[in-house]
């Protein structure tokens, strides 16, 4: 699968949710909730991201800022 650019997925190997950043070669590039480095997806390991799954990593990056461990 190859999620449009700007939409949230998750990368079933490492179960991170992530913002779709583009396509290079046969991978996907995603980025963190929230910002942060950027990592490569395998496609086949990708999915779109359910709402749940949106608002519980909107959640961790919310709480992480509050405790300062995050600009």
């Amino acid at each position: 699968m190859m999620p449009p650019v700007g939409s949230y997925a998750v990368d079933l190997r490492s179960g991170r949710v992530g913002v779709v950043m583009g396509h290079e070669g046969p991978y996907v590039q995603m980025r963190p909730y929230g910002g942060g480095r950027e990592w490569d997806a395998v496609p086949g390991d990708v999915r779109h991201a359910t709402p749940a799954e949106r608002l519980s990593a909107a959640m961790a990056y919310t709480n992480a800022r509050s405790r300062g461990e995050v600009p």
